[in-house]
């Protein structure tokens, strides 16, 4: 492949949520190289990140797919759904063994798939978090902000 083509970053939708909520959930990213986990917390608690952007009322509320789930790499699973503005419409945090619960391993896709419907979101184990997700991001394009004086 053309390496002009070549983009060593996820999807912009996936990198968005991981800083979105590393950040409201005061959280250290790792890098986009370390396997199993996206951030961590000071107490060591690991954190997978994933994220959906649902464009409409026909959008399966499917997550990417979670690799290596049974090798316990991650404490929670942290889903945020994005409405087409980049707006959080809900978020959970959801324990690693919820995740198994939920989810169903794909042969094809050589993971576990979790979507945000039905008995998942009713889970009184499964805290919704949206409300502390809202947030809004610092400028990091190192232009001045306009609204300062």
């Amino acid at each position: 492949m053309d390496s002009r083509f070549e983009y060593p970053y996820n999807n912009p939708v996936a990198d968005y949520c991981e800083r979105l909520a590393s950040f409201a959930l005061g959280l250290q990213l790792e890098n986009n190289s370390h396997k199993g986990y996206d951030a961590i917390d000071r107490a060591g608690t690991k954190y997978q990140i994933k994220g959906r952007l649902i464009h409409d009322s026909r959008s399966l509320y499917q997550l990417g797919v979670i690799r290596d789930l049974n090798a316990n790499e991650f404490d929670f699973l942290i889903a945020v759904l994005l409405d087409p503005n980049f707006s959080v419409i809900e978020a959970y945090k959801i324990p690693h063994k919820l995740v198994a619960k939920y989810s169903r391993y794909n042969e094809y896709q050589r993971g576990n798939i979790l979507r945000l419907s039905g008995r998942i979101t009713e889970d009184p184990a499964i805290e919704k978090i949206g409300k502390m997700l809202r947030v809004e991001l610092p400028d990091q394009r190192g232009i001045p902000d306009p609204k300062v004086d």
